[in-house]
């Protein structure tokens, strides 16, 4: 559950300078300040430095993640039977509205900052054990693009975490599939990690006649003592943000009637 509009609103405060009377109220302009002033901290103690896409050397722990992607696409494989039947992404976050309208970008979610869909892990048990391997991690799910989706430039405010896709449904391409971050255009192998972060612009494009489907993973971006616990302490405070309480209301009424059939 991506909270793409709170996201732009943060990062257009944070770029543009817009002035306090125009920021929706105290308690957030409080918060935005500290976010500020985290992701200052963050750029200076990162412990593997600030590109935009990572070596996956960096993360020991990828090589289990690859080595079980075929147990991990037998699970999707059960999900897309039904993928008709699957929320499109703004369904769950309605704050994704900022970036996709449309039917194209569907989404399978496991956990998002704290907030766990039980008959989803229990579907996928395998894909749960394995992601519960990566250090910090926040957000879980199923990411599909279906034939023809854009998603369209756009960038998360707070460097505080990466993400991660691991390719487990990959049509035939050529620079009709793939995504960019920052400067670097990069595209998905089935069974391969690719780890980028998010604060960099970045867009991705599926215009292939297949649907593509990736692992998504957010988790927490490595960073050195202290800092990597005020780090802690911020994502932990998204889980009371109202877009995830609205979205947590909207996958249980999800969850009732894809599990009950």
């Amino acid at each position: 559950m991506a909270t793409h509009a709170h996201r732009d609103v943060v990062q257009r405060t944070a770029t543009e300078g817009i002035a306090p009377m125009d920021r929706p109220g105290l308690l957030l302009r409080f918060f935005m300040g500290v976010v500020q002033f985290a992701e200052r901290l963050n750029l200076r103690y990162a412990k593997f430095g600030n590109p935009c896409i990572y070596d996956n050397d960096l993360f020991p722990w990828v090589a289990a993640i690859e080595s079980n992607w075929t147990a991990i696409r037998s699970e999707l494989d059960l999900v897309l039977m039904r993928r008709d039947a699957l929320p499109n992404i703004q369904d769950i976050t309605a704050d994704a509205r900022a970036i996709t309208k449309d039917a194209g970008w569907k989404t399978f979610l496991l956990v998002a900052y704290g907030i766990r869909s039980e008959p989803n892990i229990k579907l996928c048990p395998h894909t749960w054990k394995i992601v519960n391997q990566i250090p910090g991690l926040k957000t879980a799910m199923f990411s599909v693009f279906e034939p023809g989706k854009r998603l369209p430039p756009h960038r998360g405010p707070y460097n505080g975490v990466l993400r991660l896709h691991l390719g487990l449904l990959v049509p035939e391409h050529g620079d009709n599939l793939g995504i960019r971050i920052g400067p670097e255009r990069r595209s998905w192998n089935e069974g391969k990690v690719l780890i980028f972060d998010d604060a960099y612009e970045h867009e991705a494009w599926n215009e292939t006649d297949k649907p593509r489907v990736v692992l998504f993973v957010d988790f927490e971006k490595p960073l050195r003592f202290p800092v990597n616990i005020i780090n802690r302490a911020l994502l932990g405070l998204a889980a009371l943000t109202p877009y995830l309480r609205e979205g947590k209301d909207n996958l249980r009424r999800w969850e009732r009637q894809f599990h009950s059939k």
